[in-house]
């Protein structure tokens, strides 16, 4: 009787499972994502965001997505503004029998500032819209911070699944 009861007020209060209910007009069935420009000097970023945007698109939802803008129902734009990469902790370690020591990085903070845009094709309605979508995440290096670059691929991979996730999650739930 109250596990009814909580069912009931819980439907009544308009929770839902997230991911569920998309905040996309029913007309879209086709989403145009073209290369996301890159307006800083990080190499290949754009590259990245956009394969993993699509990917993500194409993995979480049931949207057809292709490349070019004049075959989508709606078109997602964007720009990469900025990306920043800070140690954020560090490690301390003796380097001889002298008192001497070394301060290493172990994580980085990665923040990616994007200018993002989903719009209607025919109506030319504006969907979705940041000037200032902000990606925050936490990375642990594996030895110091010039491996940290070194090793872009495949740090640049993973910042880039992260990113696409909060992204089309932002778009569907139009937050």
């Amino acid at each position: 009787m109250i596990a009814s009861s909580l069912c009931l007020f819980a439907s009544a209060c308009g929770y839902r499972v997230a991911g569920h209910d998309a905040a996309l007009p029913k007309t879209i069935h086709v989403i145009a994502v073209p290369a996301i420009e890159n307006k800083t000097t990080s190499y290949r970023i754009e590259q990245k965001l956009t394969a993993a945007t699509i990917h993500e698109f194409l993995a979480k939802t049931n949207y057809k997505i292709v490349s070019n803008p004049a075959s989508g129902d709606a078109v997602l734009t964007g720009k990469v503004l900025s990306v920043e990469a800070v140690p954020l902790t560090f490690q301390t370690q003796p380097q001889t029998a002298a008192t001497s020591t070394i301060t290493q990085a172990t994580t980085m903070l990665v923040t990616v500032k994007c200018e993002v845009t989903l719009t209607e094709s025919d109506s030319q309605k504006i969907l979705f819209h940041s000037s200032n979508f902000l990606f925050r995440n936490e990375y642990e290096l594996s030895t110091d911070v010039k491996s940290f670059f070194e090793e872009q691929d495949p740090a640049l991979d993973r910042l880039a699944k992260d990113f696409a996730q909060k992204l089309v999650a932002a778009i569907l739930e139009n937050f």
